[in-house]
């Protein structure tokens, strides 16, 4: 049960930083969200590994990181704190996350965008907090961190910068709730995460490559 709460928490605070940057107008909103997600995995880490995003635990899977009895709660308690998150979001700024693509982005570019950034950061995470060559060190939640700080910087314009399940969907659900319009593209923040090849599987089988001892 202390997983399962700690990744609720985590969620939570990452999804509801998120959306009170965009909704609020906050400028350099990436630098709040990449710290939310460092001080986060810092204080869940060494309780749940402090996942925050499904395909992340997706990956943490496929590496044999996390019991596979674990890997649909992980899912569960991440979006219960994500659809909650969602809910504050709304009723301190009266206005639903929207997480979508820019205007004139196609379906193709955003998707690959989150294949991208979603690959990056399943691979950061097996190699900082899973490998036993980075074992006990002091920088994984930095690292964590700072890869979302980057992929929402670089492509946050385009995909909309969600990298995870959880902050795509949660909020949409909320918008559905609420009846209002939840974007066509919602499915990239599913796919685009757990796309095999490229996703977190692909993160995954990448580091077995790199660490076939472990």
């Amino acid at each position: 049960m202390k997983n399962y709460l700690t990744e609720a928490i985590g969620t939570f605070f990452l999804v509801v930083t998120i959306g009170l940057c965009v909704n609020g107008g906050v400028a350099m909103a990436p630098f709040a969200i990449g710290a939310a997600l460092m001080v986060m995995v810092y204080a869940g880490g060494p309780i749940s590994g402090g996942h925050y995003n499904p395909s992340v635990s997706l990956a943490a899977w496929i590496r044999g990181a996390l019991p596979t009895k674990e890997l649909v709660p992980y899912w569960g308690a991440q979006f219960v704190g994500a659809v909650l998150a969602a809910f504050l979001i709304y009723k301190f700024t009266a206005e639903p996350l929207h997480v979508a693509p820019g205007g004139s982005v196609t379906w193709m570019k955003a998707l690959t965008a989150e294949i991208i950034f979603s690959f990056a950061l399943s691979y950061v995470v097996l190699n900082v907090a899973t490998s036993k060559a980075t074992a006990g060190n002091s920088y994984f939640g930095l690292a964590i961190g700072l890869t979302v700080m980057t992929g929402a910087f670089a492509v946050g314009g385009i995909s909309g910068g969600a990298f995870n399940p959880a902050v795509g969907l949660g909020p949409a659900i909320m918008e559905m709730v609420l009846g209002r319009a939840v974007t066509p593209m919602a499915w990239i923040y599913l796919v685009g995460p757990f796309a095999g090849a490229a996703g977190a599987a692909g993160a995954a089988y990448t580091y077995k490559v790199q660490h076939p001892g472990e």
